[in-house]
């Protein structure tokens, strides 16, 4: 699914881009969502908060 159609930005890019430890900042610079029209900020956000939450938890984040 198109999550940007300004710049053809699917919603398995940003995936792939928050496997790789990007937030949406890091999306929106590299792959320049929501840099035209705007639109497509809240869908590529939701994006990547459900994504997130269907990802493992990090073993890591337990041990603070």
């Amino acid at each position: 699914m198109y999550v940007c159609l300004c710049k053809a930005v699917t919603q398995k890019q940003i995936e792939e881009a928050v496997e790789q430890g990007d937030g949406y900042a890091q999306v929106r610079q590299k792959l320049g969502v929501a840099s035209d029209c705007g639109c497509c900020g809240q869908m590529a956000k939701k994006v990547i908060r459900e994504h997130l939450q269907k990802m493992p938890e990090c073993e890591f984040s337990a041990a603070g």
